[in-house]
């Protein structure tokens, strides 16, 4: 198994063993064991389909050569030229600059593009998105991304039944309710905080990867210093509506308000540029 493998195993443990843990807090040790069941089966049912439930949740639409030509021909262009299987292409109708790819491997993936950002930059610039995202696609990221998203937002939903409607221990007594409050806060920044562990630096390597697979490292830089001045007040509603899909995102989604704005899923964009134009002279 290979690093980004055991990182995908890592992260389905942890955010099982955290169903289990608010399993407990609705019925002790038969809650426990239902949820992780429910944890597990959700593992599954995410490695075949939460590449098509992220892209429902934000209406994509497929096109072609004949719908979108010149990102459909610049995918192609780029997966050829990385000797990789060509993905399936998605147009996403938000004024947000913003891209993303998914899918459980190199195989069965796609990458999909706001027409914001289709309208903000010029080919050169688009071209250096669409190869981080196939370089997403290259490490397996997507699959370590769509899984997390879909879990997080199960642990939500678990943990927000636990504080409405509480739980019961084994002898039938009531979970005292300031418990069952604080899992209900504490479990979706936990898995948060589990998205977040590989997140930052894995975008770092699709920068780099994208980088290399475009042969245009300053493209990229440039791409990015505009969508981070651009995207600022532009809201994306799914991405507010399912936070824990922001992580996928080329540059953060979200508003940045409420508690979202503590944890930031992406390492911050000058970084990402000095990097890339070190990259450029040789530097890196």
């Amino acid at each position: 198994m290979g690093l980004n493998g055991m990182k995908t195993a890592v992260l389905m443990a942890a955010i099982v063993a955290l169903f289990g843990v608010v399993g407990a807090m609705l019925g002790g040790k038969t809650g426990m064991l239902l949820a992780l069941l429910l944890g597990g089966a959700m593992n599954v049912w995410a490695y075949w389909n939460s590449d098509k439930m992220v892209l429902r949740m934000y209406n994509a639409q497929e096109v072609d050569a004949s719908t979108a030509p010149e990102l459909y021909n610049m995918v192609a262009e780029l997966a050829a030229r990385g000797g990789m299987p060509m993905p399936r292409v998605y147009v996403i109708h938000e004024d947000q600059p913003n891209a993303f790819a998914t899918g459980r491997d190199p195989a069965h993936a796609a990458v999909a593009a706001t027409t914001g950002i289709m309208r903000l930059l010029d080919y050169r610039e688009l071209r250096g998105v669409m190869a981080h995202e196939l370089a997403h696609v290259r490490h397996r990221d997507t699959l370590i991304s769509t899984i997390s998203a879909t879990l997080a937002g199960g642990i939500s939903a678990l943990a927000n039944f636990a504080m409405f409607f509480g739980g019961r221990d084994e002898e039938g007594r009531p979970v005292n309710p300031l418990a069952g409050l604080l899992v209900a806060i504490l479990a979706p920044l936990a898995a948060s905080l589990i998205q977040m562990a590989i997140s930052r630096a894995r975008e770092f390597e699709a920068d780099r990867g994208g980088a290399e697979l475009s042969g245009d490292p300053l493209a990229l830089a440039s791409a990015l210093r505009k969508i981070e001045y651009y995207a600022q007040g532009l809201p994306l509603q799914a991405a507010e509506a399912h936070p824990e899909t922001a992580q996928m995102m080329i540059i953060n989604p979200l508003s940045g308000g409420g508690i979202s704005g503590l944890f930031r899923t992406h390492p911050h964009t000058e970084e990402r540029i000095a990097r890339l134009e070190a990259l450029a002279q040789g530097r890196l």
